[in-house]
């Protein structure tokens, strides 16, 4: 049976819905509200409070710290000042992509990962024999992610004026509140602007209740994991086990990805000393596979076309699906759309897909459309990731 989170005791009152699934062992909320949307345009209008405590969370600290991190990913993290955030993958010694997540650097030798599944034991296999400490803190630390274009207005109002105006993308602030340690980082996983805060567990109601009560004026909004994924697909941001296969958990060889694949290629550095995977990824950069992510827009023409035999309007999902969409080109299937989206905000049917040949943006190919039982094709252009990318999310104050 699932476990409450540290914010449990009011999450489940603001629970409308009455919708939770299991993320990590822990109680999460899928929606509050009956309407997903009203959660959706929260983040995108106002500001939406998210309870992501169960993220995996794991600190590497001592003398060698720097060396194992760097071991581990495939970003330079010697390049990662203290107070800054990178995101990246870690892979097997065949190249292929394990997990992906956030890194930290807390201090000159401590390091905080964020991770999608347990890692702790390959963590600390990668660093056998190094002077440095590989603990699962995902228990110590309760974590509350504010996103939005006003969630820096009402931290500010909690933490003092123009507290976090100067606070860069992929940076993080230390501080107290409620006699408790406080990290603020500016990150989140709706590619919107948005803050991260992590804190002892007894003290985040306090933080939660002074958040809500910040953002009333704002327009604040509990918002759950349902919410979170249409804001993701937007941003054109990864989910394990719905966009690709960590490559522990692969039935099949062609089950695996590599950074490259996944669109990751920017975030491997094949200058930097060894790492885990690096001379898998040196021949697979040399050897480029053909397979890569693409973000798609689907006609809505076609789409009106196709229910209109039946005499429907379009039949699509208010939530993102994630239900496997096989996608063609001139009869023939070359690869399939993982997580399929109706953007409130861009008012277009967008999918995030896999596909293999050289198709370069504006290809035009064919998506797989159910229309009364029947199997249809609809067409659809190879669309430039991330689908929504709003100059807030990285701009400071008044800049």
């Amino acid at each position: 049976m699932p476990l409450p989170t540290p914010l449990h005791s009011r999450t489940s009152l603001l629970n409308q819905a009455k919708e939770w699934r299991e993320w990590a062992g822990y109680f999460s909320a899928i929606s509050y509200q009956k309407s997903v949307e009203t959660e959706y345009f929260a983040i995108r209008n106002a500001a939406g409070l998210l309870d992501v405590s169960p993220l995996f969370k794991y600190e590497i600290k001592g003398p060698d710290a720097k060396k194992l991190v760097n071991r581990i990913m495939t970003r330079n993290m010697s390049k990662c000042k203290v107070g800054q955030i990178m995101y990246g993958p870690w892979c097997d010694e065949q190249g292929f992509v394990i997990d992906e997540g956030t890194i930290a650097r807390l201090d000159s030798d401590r390091f905080r990962i964020t991770a999608a599944e347990p890692n702790l034991h390959w963590f600390k296999d990668v660093g056998f024999g190094m002077d440095a400490q590989v603990s699962d803190i995902s228990t110590e630390l309760a974590a509350l992610a504010l996103q939005g274009p006003n969630s820096r207005s009402i931290l500010n109002q909690v933490f003092g004026p123009s507290h976090l105006d100067d606070l860069k993308y992929y940076r993080m602030k230390h501080g107290q509140y409620d006699g408790s340690t406080i990290e603020i980082s500016r990150t989140g996983y709706t590619g919107d602007l948005g803050f991260e805060l992590w804190i002892e567990p007894q003290h985040a109601l306090k933080l939660w209740d002074a958040v809500m009560e910040a953002g009333q004026s704002y327009g604040i909004l509990p918002v759950g994991l349902a919410a979170l994924d249409m804001a993701r697909v937007e941003a054109g941001l990864l989910l394990l086990d719905v966009d690709y296969t960590s490559s522990r958990f692969a039935l099949i060889e062609a089950q695996k990805s590599n950074p490259y694949e996944l669109g990751l290629g920017w975030a491997v550095d094949l200058k930097k000393n060894d790492f885990v995977g690096r001379r898998s990824l040196l021949q697979m950069k040399d050897n480029a596979s053909n397979r890569q992510l693409i973000g798609l827009e689907i006609s809505w023409l076609d789409l009106e076309r196709e229910f209109g035999t039946k005499d429907l309007p379009p039949q699509v999902t208010g939530r993102a699906s994630r239900d496997p969409l096989p996608i063609f080109v001139n009869g023939q299937q070359v690869g399939q759309a993982t997580t399929v989206l109706f953007s409130p905000i861009l008012k277009k049917y967008i999918a995030l897909a896999t596909v293999s040949g050289k198709l370069s943006l504006g290809s035009n190919v064919q998506i797989e459309a159910t229309v009364e039982y029947e199997r249809r094709q609809v067409g659809a252009i190879i669309s430039k990731l991330p689908f929504y990318n709003p100059k807030r999310k990285r701009a400071i104050a008044h800049a």
